[in-house]
């Protein structure tokens, strides 16, 4: 888990800023943090969310979720198939 946190912390700013990535985001599960980096005047910043904050997007812009949703949701059971 920690070598795949130093590469998405790290290493992939410059591989998306070579493909012009107008943003990118990073779920940090032990952090309970997503970061969303956005492309702004040729280089990225970094938006750090937590907890009951709202994200913001420029790509998803009617985005209305926070990092407690997504967490939530990733531990939630599967609902049976019907």
């Amino acid at each position: 888990m920690k070598n795949i946190l130093v590469r998405d912390y790290r290493y992939k700013g410059t591989e998306y800023a070579a493909r012009e990535i107008l943003e990118y985001w990073i779920v940090d599960p032990q952090m309970q943090q997503i970061m969303i980096c956005q492309w702004v005047e040729g280089q990225y910043e970094d938006k750090v969310f937590t907890g009951a904050t709202c994200m913001e997007s420029l790509v998803i812009v009617d985005l209305v979720l926070t990092v407690e949703q997504v967490f939530n949701s990733a531990n939630r059971p599967e609902l049976p198939s019907e």
